[in-house]
């Protein structure tokens, strides 16, 4: 080859260059302050322990298939049971990661006919669904319900007569704001549609025991809830939880489900510890909890950035290039910290993605504030 096939690529990434938007990937070092490993769970003790003795009992490390093959293992069954029972669902399944479920949920459930009503900062996932899927998909305006309402009231208007999904984040991967989940339901309740909610950044972390920020709605007929496992539950995967009607036409008709290999059953074993540590170690929720406060003011006394009240607080910069460097600065002297620029975020908007875990504690955070203090002054 001559390297013409390749030149639209290269055009591409050297655009993304002028924009200060090409990405590489880095290693890990320095403080965390940048994972979703919320609660510490990644690496802790009885985590590990509970993967070791599922393999000293035998417990396989790949499925060699999908669920509907020979894929279908104990400890996937196992898992989705105590889920179901945790969460205050019907049914559970187990997926291999949050951004195929997403996918998987709003290309299989909403059909031809339907109306999809999109939350516009809701997670690529699922915006890539609802492009992918059947129904029609409107965008509405982020957390605001009358955009919402306004959309399915002029679908049926101009002749609409399927039925109506709503697809939000409980709480925000970059804003750390949360959904208005009460005015939601009510509305999907005047509208008799379905909501999917992603709780990926809540699983673990809000609602009692960790349930979420929809655990109040878990178990209707019309909610469908998604609980990533890569973040505070320290492991990898999803869970979908929801009517068991809905999950039983998920395993007969989503293809992603269908034509994947099964996760890993010692990823089962591991998410079903985490989940039991959930409500046998209520301690680190309130540990994180008070983290995020002490965080806030000091974020707000020294640098005026406005407490977003959650475990995900954004220091909105706006400019790519300034967005990238106090980031690069931050990481130099011990503090990962990364930048976060559009297409990830709306243009304009480039900001730092402070995340708040249990591999910090007040006195890094006291640190870190300090260094960003005088990593801007001088940016």
């Amino acid at each position: 080859m001559n390297g013409a096939p390749l030149a639209r690529y290269d055009a591409t990434l050297q655009g993304l260059a002028r924009k200060d938007r090409l990405r590489t990937l880095s290693p890990r070092g320095g403080l965390d302050f940048s994972s979703n490993d919320y609660l510490g769970l990644a690496a802790s003790r009885r985590l590990g322990d509970a993967v070791a003795a599922a393999i000293a009992q035998g417990t396989p490390v790949g499925a060699t298939g999908s669920r509907l093959l020979r894929g279908n293992a104990p400890e996937h069954e196992a898992l989705e049971a105590d889920a179901a029972a945790f969460f205050g669902a019907e049914r559970a399944l187990f997926f291999g990661s949050g951004y195929i479920a997403n996918f998987a949920l709003l290309t299989a459930l909403p059909q031809k006919g339907d109306l999809l009503v999109l939350d516009e900062l809701a997670h690529a996932s699922m915006h890539e669904g609802a492009r992918a899927g059947r129904a029609e998909f409107k965008l509405a305006a982020h957390n605001d319900v009358d955009a919402v309402e306004d959309a399915i009231t002029r679908w049926r208007a101009e002749g609409g007569r399927g039925c109506v999904w709503i697809a939000v984040e409980s709480l925000y991967s970059m804003d750390g704001d949360c959904a208005p989940l009460e005015s939601l339901v009510a509305l999907a309740d005047r509208h008799e549609a379905f909501i999917v909610v992603d709780e990926a950044h809540a699983t673990g972390v809000w609602g009692p025991e960790g349930r979420g920020l929809a655990a109040a709605y878990e178990g209707r007929d019309n909610i469908v809830a998604l609980h990533t496992c890569g973040k505070a539950l320290g492991a990898s995967g999803a869970l979908v939880t929801g009517p068991g009607l809905l999950c039983d036409y998920l395993v007969n008709r989503c293809r992603p489900f269908i034509y994947s290999t099964a996760p890993s059953p010692l990823m089962a074993v591991a998410v079903r510890e985490a989940i039991a540590m959930l409500s046998d170690e209520p301690q680190r929720r309130v540990r994180l909890h008070e983290r995020v406060a002490f965080a806030g003011h000091q974020l707000a006394e020294r640098c005026g950035v406005a407490p977003s009240g959650s475990q995900i607080q954004p220091f909105v910069m706006g400019d790519n290039r300034r967005t990238m460097a106090v980031a690069a600065a931050l990481q130099a002297r011990g503090f990962d910290i990364r930048g976060i620029r559009p297409p990830t975020v709306p243009e304009g908007t480039s900001r730092l993605r402070i995340s708040l875990t249990l591999n910090v504690d007040e006195a890094d955070i006291s640190a870190m504030v300090e260094t960003l203090v005088e990593v801007l002054a001088s940016a």
